[in-house]
C-alpha cells in the first residue's frame, strides 16, 4: 500500500477506534492505539499518531487526554449523549407501529453511536420481547413512501386491511386513493392524515396499509387541508376513531385535573364549578372509544351538553347494563 493511502486508512481506523472503543471511563493508551493499528496491518510511529490526533481535533472531534496511571486518549463528546440515546431507545421499544424485528435493528444502530462500553448500558434497558407490536413488517417502508409522496405533491393508492379472527389479513375490496397531508403519531400508532374524495379530511392506520404507490397525480389541497392543525385534529378526532365532531361540555371532579390536561392539553380552559368540580368544553369526535374512556371515570365525570351526546351515553350504559342483567 502506498504511504499516502496508508495514511488515509490510518486516520479512518483511528477515528473508528476512538468512536467505538473510547469514552471518559475507558481511555486508550498510546500502546493500545499502536497495537490496534498493527492488528489492522498499519505500521505507525508515536509522532505520526500525535499528528493524526491533532488532525482529527481540527475536524471537530473532541479528543482529550487523561494523564496518570490508566490514562490515555478518549472521545469526550459525541453527537448524541448517552441519556439522549436512552430516551430514543425507550421510544423505539415502546412504539407499537414498529415490529419486534425492526425495533431491535434500530436499537442496534443506536448502540453504534456510543462506545461499546456505553452500548452495554443501552442494551440492558432493552425490553422488546412480549410487548404489543404491529405485525406489519413493511410499515417502515410505507412511511418512507408516504413522505416521498408528500414531497412530490403526489396522490397515493393503497390497499387497506383488517385482522380477522383467523389472525390473517383481510383486505377491503376496493383500491384506496388519497392525497396525503401529514403523518401523525398518536395513541401509540402511526396515522396518515389525508384527503379522499369519499370522506374529505380523514385518516388511516399506517400499519394497515399495503401495496402503497405514488400515482404522480397532484394532490387535492382543500382550504381545510392547507390550514390543517395536527394538534387540534388529534384532539378532535379522539383516539383516532371516526365519530361525529361536535363541541362537548364536560364536568369533572378536581381529582381528574391531571387526566384532563393529559388528554386535552394544558391550554384547555378549565372553568371552576363549585368547590370540587370544573367544566371543560372541547371539540370531540364522539365515538364509542370516547364514550368508553369517559365511562371509566364513573360518577366523577358527566357529559353536560349537547343533549344528543348525553343520550348516546345513556343508550350505551343501558345496553351495557342489559348484558349483565340477563341470566
Amino acid at each position: 500500500m502506498a504511504k499516502s493511502e496508508q495514511q488515509k486508512g490510518k486516520l479512518l481506523v483511528l477515528k473508528d477506534l476512538l468512536e467505538r472503543k473510547s469514552d471518559c471511563d475507558h481511555p486508550l493508551s498510546m500502546q493500545d492505539i499502536l497495537s490496534h493499528l498493527e492488528a489492522r496491518g498499519i505500521t505507525a510511529e508515536r509522532k505520526s499518531i500525535y499528528s493524526d490526533l491533532e488532525t482529527l481535533r481540527e475536524q471537530g472531534m473532541d479528543i482529550l487526554y487523561r494523564q496518570g496511571r490508566g490514562g490515555g486518549y478518549y472521545l469526550a463528546a459525541r453527537d448524541f449523549e448517552l441519556p439522549e440515546l436512552k430516551l430514543l431507545v425507550d421510544a423505539v421499544q415502546s412504539s407499537r407501529f414498529l415490529t419486534e424485528k425492526k425495533s431491535l435493528e434500530l436499537i442496534a444502530k443506536l448502540e453504534r453511536l456510543v462506545s461499546v462500553h456505553e452500548a452495554g448500558q443501552l442494551r440492558r434497558q432493552v425490553v422488546v420481547s412480549g410487548r404489543i407490536k404491529t405485525m406489519n413488517e413493511s410499515i417502515y417502508y410505507t412511511v418512507d413512501r408516504i413522505h416521498d409522496a408528500i414531497g412530490r405533491n403526489s396522490t397515493i393508492t393503497f390497499r387497506y386491511f383488517d385482522w380477522g379472527m383467523d389472525g390473517e389479513k383481510h383486505f377491503r375490496p376496493r383500491l384506496y386513493e388519497a392525497s396525503p397531508y401529514a403523518l401523525c403519531w398518536a395513541d401509540e400508532n402511526y396515522y396518515l392524515i389525508a384527503h379522499s374524495d369519499r370522506h374529505g379530511i380523514t385518516h388511516y392506520r399506517v400499519d394497515k396499509m399495503a401495496e402503497l404507490t405514488c400515482t404522480g397525480r397532484p394532490r387535492v389541497m382543500t382550504d381545510e387541508g392547507r390550514s390543517l392543525d395536527l394538534g387540534a385534529y388529534s384532539k378532535a378526532v379522539f383516539s383516532m376513531f371516526h365519530g361525529h365532531r361536535t363541541m362537548v361540555r364536560m364536568r369533572f371532579h378536581r381529582s381528574l385535573a391531571g387526566v384532563v390536561i393529559d388528554r386535552f392539553g394544558l391550554d384547555t380552559i378549565r372553568v371552576p364549578d363549585g368547590p370540587d368540580h370544573f367544566t371543560v368544553t372541547a371539540e370531540i369526535s364522539v365515538s364509542p372509544t370516547f364514550l368508553g374512556w369517559f365511562i371509566s371515570f364513573g360518577s366523577r365525570a358527566e357529559l353536560l351538553y349537547p343533549p344528543a351526546v348525553r343520550q348516546q351515553m345513556a343508550d350505551l350504559l343501558t345496553e351495557t347494563l342489559a348484558c349483565y342483567q340477563n341470566e
